[in-house]
């Protein structure tokens, strides 16, 4: 089994609200179905959720009434996004059931105490693909605070334990230093824990309220401390996910699970 995360930023333009990329995701649905593996299916919230939880403060957590609005307005948001990706999945006869994290996580000071993981097992075990999100959630200290899609693939990983987890981005995968912003960057083909630990980025070119790659190279270190290898590929490039899902040479990279 397969956990797959496709970025905000693959499937959205984060600098614009609510901008769809509906012929990237119809491509990898194309490659996931191909492809005919075991998989849970997490994706961002992208311009859906970003930029409506930046305005109300989400993270920050309950400071005022006029948030209500705002998590009742993103939840409603992200939800339409992941509807879209659905509809999308289901055009290409793959099974996608949606679990929104709202109804199945809370966290304590955006650390999560509480997740419903049985849900994933019965869909998954009835041959569903399921398919959850980055989402605004319910957090014993703050009273609400933001479930990030990474945050979602760290807990699912986790407790499943999957043979591999694959982070879908909009570059070819991890550089020595964000290539958006630096022309010296150096790709990286593979590496481990310990490279990760000195691993630096810059500033990422759009606002980002769950840390952007800083945050995902964290996710990443807990993911490959579980022993678990981590993939980073570009999803706008055709096949590199169905090239990856079926072990063929492409580029992406890799991060070795445990000490290698």
């Amino acid at each position: 089994m397969l956990v797959i995360k496709i970025g905000g930023s693959v499937i959205t333009d984060k600098s614009k609200k609510y901008f769809f990329k509906q012929k990237v995701v119809k491509r990898l649905s194309l490659e996931i179905k191909k492809a005919n593996k075991r998989i849970i299916l997490v994706h961002g919230a992208g311009s859906f959720g970003h930029i409506l939880a930046k305005e109300y403060s989400l993270n920050q957590g309950f400071q005022n009434n006029r948030q209500l609005q705002g998590f009742s307005l993103t939840h409603a948001m992200v939800q339409k996004l992941n509807s879209l990706i659905l509809e999308v999945l289901h055009d290409n006869e793959i099974s996608a059931i949606s679990i929104p994290p709202h109804a199945i996580i809370k966290l304590n000071n955006h650390k999560p105490i509480e997740m419903e993981f049985q849900i994933f097992k019965d869909y998954l075990e009835l041959g569903f693909t399921p398919v959850t999100f980055g989402d605004v959630v319910l957090d014993e200290k703050l009273g609400f605070s933001i479930c990030s899609g990474d945050l979602l693939v760290q807990m699912l990983a986790n407790y499943f334990k999957p043979e591999k987890v694959i982070f879908i981005i909009d570059e070819d995968g991890l550089y020595t230093s964000n290539p958006k912003l630096d022309k010296n960057a150096e790709f990286i083909k593979k590496s481990n824990i310990a490279e990760l630990e000195t691993l630096t980025t810059n500033p990422n070119t759009h606002d980002d309220v769950t840390k952007g790659m800083e945050g995902k190279i964290e996710t990443i270190k807990n993911i490959v401390n579980l022993g678990i290898d981590t993939v980073l590929l570009n999803g706008n490039i055709n096949n590199r996910l169905y090239d990856t899902l079926v072990g063929q040479e492409t580029k992406y990279t890799l991060i070795y699970g445990g000490k290698k």
